[in-house]
Parts: C-alpha cells; structure tokens; sequence
C-alpha cells in the first residue's frame, strides 16, 4: 500500500509498505480522506521530532470505511463509513484517574506519537472509532476532528447563549470555533490580519476585524458598551495578540488559550488581576465533543464546502503542504485512496 512519511529534516516523501492485518482490539480502516493541518506543520518542520519516530506516516483528520475486524471487536460492520478519535491513553496516570483521559499525562496522539492516516490501509484501536451517519458526505466528514476540536474549545470558554466571543485568528480552526460559538448563540467578531481570510469570514457573515487599520480595543469596547468581550479565544499563534488578548476581555471575562505556542509568550498579568480574568487552556477534545462535530457536519451547520479549498491526490501531499506553509490555502484534504 502506499502511505506517505515524514523522514526527518524537513522531507516528506511517498512510501510503499505492507499492509498488516489488524491485531486483536484493532479494526483496519480503508482510508478515503486525510485532512492536512497546522499540527502536520508542526511535525513536518521537526517541532516535533522529540516526539516523533521516523518515518512516521502522519495525519489524523480523516473519513474511511472500515475494511477488516480484528479479533475480540464487536459493533462494528465491514463498509461501515466511520472517522477516529486520534488518542490513546492509558487509564493509570493522575489524569485519567481524576477522569480527564484525553489529556493524559502519558497521551498517545495518534498520528504524531503513533502512525497516522495518511495511508491506505490504517490500524486502529477500535475504541478510537466514532460512527458516521450513511448520508455524511467523506469529503466533510474529514472535518469532523478539527469541527470537535472547536467544539471543546467552545464548550471550555464556558460560553452563554448572547455572550460576545472575539475570535483572535481565522484560519481553519479560528473559523471554526466563531461557526460553533455563533451555533451555540454567541455573538462572535473574527480578527485577522490577512485580506484573503477576512474575505473568507465575512462570505460566511462574520464581522470580521483587521488589527492593522482598526484600533481592535476601541471597536471591541464599543461592541460592548465599554465592557469588554465575554469570551477571547487566541487561535493565531502570534506573540502579539497574546500581548493584547488580554485588553480585549470584560471583567471576570475569560481568555481561551487554542493555538500551540512553541516557547513560552508574554502575557498582561496586571490586566488579568486588574480585571480578574480567568485564562483556561483548550487542548485537543473528549469523546462527547465528537459526537455533537458529527451533528453539526451531519445537519449542515459547518461550512464544509466552504471551508476545504481542494483535494489532491496522495502523491501531491507535500506540495499541499507547501501551499499551507505560505497560506495558500484554508483547508486541504488528500485522497488517499487516488493512484495519480
């Protein structure tokens, strides 16, 4: 079968492997689609290589069928189009023991820690499966993983029914969680400093905020009769907005720490004691959080048609890659299963 691999420094690369039969506990799914992401940046630029045992066949935003049933699995039908909760962990550590096993403190991210989706035929523990309903399209149901992503960061934010959310960043993610937080009935302003992005949110009627030419403190206080904005949710990764996050917040707002940040950042503590805000981080996602990213997909909530900006073939993954790398693109998904 053919899988592509990351190899270290950098170099992605296609592969051909055989296929192995899926051990007991483990279902075999046939892939269909694999959704590239920022954290396959992360891998391919070796950010993660202290995790990472290469090659690694990466990915894990992904739709398939199911292709083979290994011993001791039940609930489960060959063809059936399902998806993966890409975490496993080991029921022991303190973590999972106070009932929070998706953050474990010994997590295995599948497709980082362990292979991952981009290959044909996938290995999976069968507790990962998360059904998908008949009439989901397997295009959309890739985005089922980054969809419960929002999900948990929403749900984590704590947000109300009329709460005004600030969403720092309107990448694939960013603009996820402004779709699900205006789902949930919050009122929701998108900032972000590129034209392309901001054109993007506001075709799916998004305010959106350019921080360059707006002052971004100002329009949010007016928003909000002075207040400040209920909820923050910092998605884009810069030093900058983690600086200003802070000035965006009501008193006793809360501030949503989403993007991965590589080294530690500066923050306003003194806005924080000022205004007593509550800072909560929002890492991956819970079983739950899964099954609501179906719905949303299943009844149309998710701009899904919007949100893919095309589909390549296996054999073109790493210049998606490079496309995503420059921002040329919002959300690319790899047919696995075409041969060109």
């Amino acid at each position: 079968m053919r899988t592509v691999q990351y190899l270290g420094d950098a170099t992605v690369a296609v592969a051909h492997v055989e296929p192995t039969p899926p051990p007991r506990g483990y279902v075999q799914i046939a892939v269909a689609y694999t959704g590239l992401c920022g954290t396959d940046l992360h891998v391919v630029h070796g950010s993660m290589d202290s995790r990472v045992t290469t090659p690694l066949s990466f990915g894990h935003e992904m739709s398939g069928t199911v292709a083979r049933i290994g011993e001791g699995v039940s609930g489960w039908r060959i063809g059936a189009p399902v998806t993966v909760m890409p975490l496993s962990w080991d029921g022991t550590c303190p973590a999972c023991r106070a009932g929070h096993s998706h953050i474990c403190q010994n997590l295995d991210f599948i497709g980082i820690d362990s292979p991952g989706s981009l290959q044909e035929f996938w290995n999976v523990p069968a507790e990962t499966l998360v059904a998908l309903p008949d009439g989901l399209p397997l295009t959309h149901a890739a985005l089922v993983e980054p969809t419960a992503v929002a999900v948990h960061d929403v749900r984590r934010s704590g947000l109300r029914h009329g709460d005004k959310a600030v969403v720092i960043g309107g990448g694939p993610i960013g603009t996820l969680i402004a779709t699900v937080a205006r789902r949930f009935g919050g009122e929701v302003v998108l900032v972000e400093l590129d034209e392309r992005r901001r054109a993007q949110a506001a075709s799916l009627g998004f305010t959106t905020l350019d921080p360059t030419s707006v002052d971004q403190v100002a329009w949010i206080e007016e928003w909000t009769g002075g207040a400040g904005a209920d909820v923050v949710f910092e998605v884009s990764g810069s030093a900058a907005a983690v600086r200003g996050a802070t000035a965006l917040a009501k008193v006793r707002g809360t501030l949503v720490v989403v993007a991965i940040h590589g080294v530690p950042r500066e923050i306003d503590l003194q806005r924080v004691f000022w205004r007593e805000l509550t800072i909560v981080g929002a890492r991956v996602y819970e079983r739950a959080d899964f099954e609501t990213a179906v719905e949303l997909l299943a009844e149309g909530h998710i701009p899904a048609d919007a949100l893919i900006t095309r589909i390549v073939p296996l054999s073109e993954t790493a210049a998606a890659i490079a496309d995503l790398e420059q921002g040329l693109a919002m959300k690319v998904l790899v047919d696995v299963a075409d041969a060109s």
